[in-house]
């Protein structure tokens, strides 16, 4: 039993109150799931040329100043303050991805790199999820759309590393209520075809065979289609992309999950009230999204 919540605004206003709305939402799943939580906020694109990762240290005392002045030396570039949230920080880095990872696997393979791309944001830690929200500041937190999990910890350790959300890909993510029963099998075929994994969470599996699908020129709706021939087991997939959101349940759809849609966002959730806590929810329509159906929804990039 875990949460998943979910929220694409189609306003400024929700925008502007993206984390705000999406750590309420958050909160109202902790009973589902108080091992640990996550979220991953698309906000804020890095300008053309560069990108932004999200970093975890499991020192309290991580110098991310220092570690910003070693970037822009290796890099150059504007020496942008590192967004720091307790145990994480966000920084832009004059690069493109790929490149940046790599100088940061090589020089600080002691920092874990939680997510990597243009938009994407990830922070998670172990603990409460209400105390996630206040301990990350998610109140101050603008952006497009994002998506959250509480974790009750079933297949996996209770740490950092195994919480969700998991990128495997530039500007994805996926959350997961459920569990995989093929995932040791798929792991080791993604893994010849180039896909690395730094867990062994069934939900990194998940997240890692989307990331090759669309490698491999699948679009994503059409990737997710896949989960329902290539992953055996149940489950919900929260989807995140630096467009937008997708939602998919396996075809037995044991697990819950309700949407809902106003002129001012969507919002999914393992139950109503993570979404009654959204403006307007009493007048937005609802539903149950069906079994081996994906929903999604984007939005047009600017910038």
């Amino acid at each position: 039993m875990c949460g998943i919540v979910g929220l694409f605004s189609k306003s400024e206003a929700v925008e502007q109150r993206l984390g705000e709305h999406l750590g309420r939402m958050l909160a109202q799943m902790s009973d589902r799931g108080p091992d640990s939580a996550g979220v991953a906020v698309y906000r804020n694109p890095a300008p053309a040329g560069a990108s932004k990762v999200s970093l975890f240290s499991s020192d309290r005392d991580e110098d991310w100043h220092a570690l910003r002045d070693a970037l822009t030396a290796a890099f150059g570039g504007p020496e942008v303050d590192p967004d720091v949230r307790a145990s994480h920080a966000v920084l832009v880095i004059d690069a493109d991805a790929g490149t940046a990872e790599a100088w940061l696997r090589e020089h600080r393979p002691d920092l874990r790199i939680m997510s990597a791309g243009e938009r994407i944001e990830i922070f998670k830690e172990m603990g409460i999820p209400r105390e996630f929200v206040e301990r990350f500041s998610l109140e101050d937190m603008s952006g497009t759309h994002g998506l959250g999990h509480t974790r009750m910890a079933t297949e996996s350790r209770v740490t950092t590393e195994h919480s969700h959300p998991f990128s495997t890909g530039l500007d994805l993510c996926l959350v997961h209520n459920g569990s995989l029963s093929n995932h040791n099998q798929l792991r080791r075929e993604l893994r010849r075809e180039g896909i690395a994994f730094q867990t062994d969470n069934d939900t990194e599996v998940a997240a890692g065979y989307l990331t090759w699908r669309l490698r491999e020129g699948a679009t994503l709706e059409q990737a997710l289609e896949g989960c329902l021939e290539d992953l055996d087991g149940f489950y919900t997939f929260a989807v995140g992309t630096a467009d937008g959101f997708a939602v998919l349940r396996d075809p037995i759809a044991c697990k819950p999950a309700v949407m809902a849609e106003t002129d001012d966002w969507v919002a999914m959730a393992s139950e109503y009230r993570a979404i009654a806590t959204l403006p307007g929810a009493e007048e937005a329509r609802v539903w149950e999204p069906a079994p081996a159906k994906v929903y999604s929804w984007a939005r047009e990039r600017v910038g």
